[in-house]
């Protein structure tokens, strides 16, 4: 499995000069898509719904919101 291509803009882009907040969006060879973005695992756990489930291995991550509104045009259809 590979990161293929970056999905949005990069974090300089969206103003992240220092390297310290840096959430980010990739597209993986496989199909798939990986995130960089804060663990917040702990804190939502218990606010996930009735019907959403985690598994052992998961993770919950929040990526800013201007990540994922920058990234909209680049993530596929289908």
């Amino acid at each position: 499995m590979k990161i293929v291509r970056r999905i949005g803009v990069s974090p300089r882009e969206r103003g992240s000069m220092t390297g310290e907040t840096c959430p980010d969006i990739f597209e993986l060879s496989d199909g798939n898509f990986a995130v960089i973005g804060t663990e917040a695992t702990a804190t939502l756990d218990s606010e996930l719904p009735p019907d959403a489930a985690r598994a052992d291995y998961e993770r919950i991550v929040i990526v800013s919101r201007e990540t994922l509104v920058r990234a909209k045009a680049d993530i596929p259809d289908q």
